[in-house]
């Protein structure tokens, strides 16, 4: 099917939802839980099938990590919007201007659905990504669109499959297809978009909406550094960094993409790494913890950064526990490895890695990192280990990042309570919990007049001329 046929089909899908949410109305509260708790019962009847399904896309996912990250990690913020959507729906109360608070005005914001939100989502966490929004999106009371990666082709037409046995299309549909679809896709008149994905593909995606002036959520990555402060306890910080930068492989737009050690604990760092990467994978080959890299090409890409680490004098340490060889092997496994000291011009310091390798860099002053981080693109995140409370708020009063989290990784995205978000060229608005609720909704001011008000007003009014 060309462009334009895919464009024609999904355009028509696209009317049809926002004639049914216009006729609809007001979009009651239980028309809003019922629609958040048809979602939460495809993960839960669904769920083990769409584990099996990410492990296929995957050539090996861990079954375990998928339910914790996209099953669990998907229900919970779904019911987080049930439990507070009376409270996000309320209308605000908002002052008054003076006098005319005096005199019987009043001013509140209410917030009401989009109408029809469009959802990309990517294939590292396929379902979580794909489901976790919805949480806003239906909360709202919109009704969606959504385009999941061709990557994981086996999850995206499985969750066609159960959305369509869940939802009527006029309330949530589903498209598949390559690039040719997501460019359709990004191309339609939306009443909000919301990308997860590559900053390289978010320009694409911002310029087509931009034809229709379509609000976009952008979602994407970048290099989230780590800095290890001076009094850092090594072995919880290498322990919790290694645990971020192996979950899925690396495969995460959170996951810590370069360390910095203070001058001198370098070696302590590696052996603290070693050891608890020994802990959680005493082999990595054909461990069942341990997940595959999606395909061939980023496969190739994170060997190749290795290669041109090591050919550029890079040390290279290979974390591999039980001394595995890794050339011939089923599954597109890497073992997780550091690179020692790496030079700027080398290509694990130019792109976002997304994958289980990780460069340490060494620094004397802690002024030095935050140079460092502020001379690069604003990340995703950022990460502070240490005790010293006056460094910790130098730290993340002197850099910006979407968003932090300290004395660990990752966690930050775990807080519904939290907005998450990027920043830059990390991304463009933010979504979870109230702030989710908010993104999907139009805060309509509301201001009504007192009949005070009104006949007074009259003496302000034409003809301005005084009588003679």
């Amino acid at each position: 099917m060309s462009e334009h046929a895919i464009h024609d089909e999904m355009n028509s899908v696209l009317a049809r939802q926002r004639k049914a949410y216009l006729a609809e109305g007001e979009v009651s509260v239980a028309t809003r839980i019922d629609r958040l708790d048809r979602a939460i019962n495809i993960l839960v009847t669904g769920g083990e099938r769409l584990c099996q399904a990410m492990a296929a896309d995957f050539g090996h996912r861990s079954i375990e990590q998928s339910r914790l990250t996209d099953i669990n990690g998907a229900i919970g913020p779904l019911k987080h919007a049930k439990k507070h959507l009376h409270k996000w729906m309320r209308p605000q109360k908002r002052q008054v201007m003076f006098p005319l608070n005096l005199l019987g005005g009043k001013a509140r914001v209410q917030y009401q659905p989009l109408g029809v939100v469009g959802c990309i989502s990517p294939w590292n966490f396929p379902v979580q990504l794909t489901f976790a929004p919805l949480a806003g999106v239906l909360g709202a009371g919109n009704r969606t669109m959504i385009k999941p990666s061709e990557f994981t082709p086996e999850t995206s037409e499985l969750m066609k499959e159960l959305f369509a046995g869940a939802f009527d299309i006029e309330e949530v549909a589903v498209f598949t297809g390559g690039a040719e679809t997501g460019s359709a896709f990004s191309s339609l008149a939306f009443d909000h978009l919301l990308f997860t994905g590559a900053t390289s593909i978010a320009r694409h995606v911002m310029r087509a909406a931009a034809e229709n002036l379509v609000p976009t959520t952008l979602e994407l990555g970048g290099k989230s550094p780590v800095v290890i402060g001076r009094d850092a306890d090594m072995q919880l910080s290498a322990r919790n960094v290694m645990a971020g930068k192996t979950m899925n492989a690396g495969q995460i737009c959170l996951a810590p993409d370069y360390v910095f050690v203070p001058e001198g604990r370098t070696e302590e760092f590696i052996e603290a790494a070693t050891s608890s990467v020994a802990k959680m994978y005493p082999t990595i080959k054909d461990n069942p913890d341990y997940t595959s890299i999606v395909n061939e090409r980023h496969y190739e890409r994170i060997n190749g950064y290795i290669k041109d680490a090591r050919d550029k004098g890079a040390r290279v340490v290979e974390l591999n526990p039980a001394k595995e060889d890794f050339s011939q092997q089923e599954h597109h496994r890497i073992p997780p490895t550091l690179i020692l000291d790496p030079s700027e011009d080398m290509q694990v310091m130019q792109d976002e890695i997304f994958g289980p390798v990780l460069p340490i860099k060494s620094y004397k002053n802690i002024d030095e990192t935050l140079d460092y981080i502020n001379d690069h693109a604003r990340p995703l995140g950022l990460y502070y280990f240490g005790n010293d409370a006056a460094e910790e708020h130098k730290v993340l009063s002197h850099t910006t990042s979407g968003g932090v989290t300290v004395n660990d990784v990752i966690m930050h995205i775990a807080q519904e309570e939290l907005p998450f978000g990027g920043v830059g060229p990390s991304g463009m608005g933010s979504y979870h919990g109230v702030d989710g609720f908010r993104t999907f909704s139009h805060a309509k001011a509301v201001y009504s007049q007192s009949k005070t008000i009104s006949r007074l007003a009259a003496a302000m009014q034409p003809p301005y001329k005084k009588a003679s």
